[in-house]
């Protein structure tokens, strides 16, 4: 009994270290990326992303020598949900910028996706969202719209820009519903090998036929990719569909309310970004939001007489 109650807190201990841990790098992403576009095109980063990453995990793949997907639809479904998270949710998020969209219009935008995982969740993938979560889910997006609100403009410049933040959302709810019910368990390499495949070979050729590829190759663009490839690309997406395939769909999205909050809090520490007073206090009801959604009750079974 002892036993078992030890190794259920330690499991407990690996699930909270791996949330904090994608929560902290995903964050990261949003600074580190805000410096990287400073030398190169949105697209044409994105590309450099991926092609990196393949090249990273090419030699890990014939080292560990990983399973394939076994029939042509765990193929297709591993492609599909590359697609939508290295394509659709990066590729369009790089786009609003690029289009007019302020950061605080795309973090708010993309910051409903819990709202519609909970949403769609029961019809697709079979979970039941109670009144609690729902609470929860409400005070989350409450927090984190309050932050964005508090410490930058909500100024739309062009409708594209808005688009592409709303197909950005779709894209990243999509990738989580459609991992949860379609997704096979694959290899992390694998997994991840092929998912920057897909986004290398759609997004190379947006970038030529878009963009000025130009790149300027300073040490902060190399330490800014360097971030991307490793802390985004490798562990943070390794660790967001480990969570999602471990346990409910709703609840390891309703993660996502973290991402503004702890994005603003690391944009004040790396870029000088003011955090008004306004912003703290909204972060309270982000995180109160996200622990009332993911927190849940163990069941006591009943002892034998």
């Amino acid at each position: 009994m002892l036993q078992a109650n030890a190794s259920t807190q330690h499991a407990s201990l690996k699930t909270f270290a791996a949330k904090m841990a994608f929560v902290l790098l995903w964050s990261g992403g949003f600074s580190v990326a805000k410096i990287a576009v400073g030398y190169a095109p949105p697209l044409t980063l994105l590309a450099l992303r991926y092609g990196c990453s393949i090249c990273l995990l090419i030699p890990l793949f014939i080292i560990t020598r990983p399973a394939l997907p076994k029939s042509r639809a765990d193929w297709m479904h591993a492609c599909v949900v590359g697609l939508l998270v290295q394509v659709i949710y990066f590729g369009m998020s790089y786009l609003a910028f690029k289009a007019g969209a302020s950061a605080g219009v795309v973090a708010v935008i993309v910051s409903l996706q819990p709202v519609l995982v909970a949403a769609l969740a029961p019809r697709l993938v079979g979970e039941r969202v109670g009144a609690r979560q729902w609470l929860g889910l409400g005070l989350g997006l409450v927090g984190a719209t309050g932050v964005i609100v508090a410490r930058s403009s909500l100024s739309v410049h062009s409708m594209s820009g808005l688009l592409f933040s709303i197909v950005a959302l779709i894209g990243m709810t999509a990738a989580l519903l459609y991992e949860k019910r379609f997704g096979v368990g694959q290899h992390p390499v694998t997994a991840n090998l092929i998912q920057y495949s897909v986004g290398l070979v759609f997004c190379a050729p947006l970038a030529l036929l878009l963009e000025d590829v130009h790149v300027q190759w300073t040490g902060a663009f190399i330490a800014a990719l360097g971030y991307l490839v490793i802390g985004n690309s490798l562990i943070a997406i390794t660790l967001l569909l480990a969570l999602v395939r471990a346990g409910q769909a709703s609840k390891i999205a309703s993660l996502f309310f973290f991402i503004p909050p702890v994005a603003a809090v690391l944009s004040w520490m790396l870029l000088n970004e003011v955090m008004p007073p306004l912003a703290w206090g909204a972060m309270v009801f982000a995180v109160a939001g996200v622990a009332l959604a993911t927190w849940s009750t163990p069941s006591v079974k009943p002892r034998k007489a």
